[in-house]
């Protein structure tokens, strides 16, 4: 298949578009071991994803300074760069992914404990599982919610509702 010459070859952008992107998803997996795990791990799990989040946002700043050369305004545009995309990270790779993945594997434990006579192991293992397969289906209507809820707030604040890519 030819390429089509009048479309620019695009970057990878490697907090999106290449395996860095699953950093941001530390948190839910240490969320999903919680009950197998000390909770110093779990901490250590939120630090992985608050750095991918971190760096993410450096990287969109970087891309906006470079983008808007010496333009007036320029610091208006990496600023918001920089904010849009770590309150959208933030929101939508580490607390609301967190906070889910805690509560249904809080569930779960209780649950299995309440309606099963399966040993503590076997029911902390089905909780983890339970976790863990639960991150999928939280990803997408996490980032929508998250884009719904920037676009309808802070996003109107700088540029027109605009995410920072």
């Amino acid at each position: 298949m030819e390429e089509d010459s009048h479309e620019k070859p695009s970057k990878v952008d490697i907090y999106r578009d290449t395996w860095v992107r699953y950093l941001g998803y530390a948190n839910e997996v240490g969320e999903a071991f919680r009950a197998l795990v000390p909770v110093s791990v779990v901490w250590v799990s939120y630090a992985v994803a608050t750095a991918y989040v971190s760096a993410d946002a450096l990287d969109k700043g970087k891309k906006a300074a470079a983008a808007h050369g010496e333009n007036p305004g320029k610091t208006a545009q990496v600023s918001a760069a920089v904010i849009d995309t770590f309150v959208w990270q933030a929101l939508a790779s580490v607390a609301i992914p967190g906070f889910t993945i805690n509560r249904v594997c809080a569930a779960s434990l209780y649950l299995l404990g309440k309606t099963t006579r399966w040993p503590l192991p076997v029911r902390k293992w089905t909780t983890t599982a339970v976790g863990l397969s639960t991150i999928p289906f939280i990803i997408t209507p996490i980032d929508r919610s998250v884009d719904f809820l920037l676009d309808s707030s802070l996003r109107k604040l700088y540029g027109g509702g605009k995410k920072h890519e």
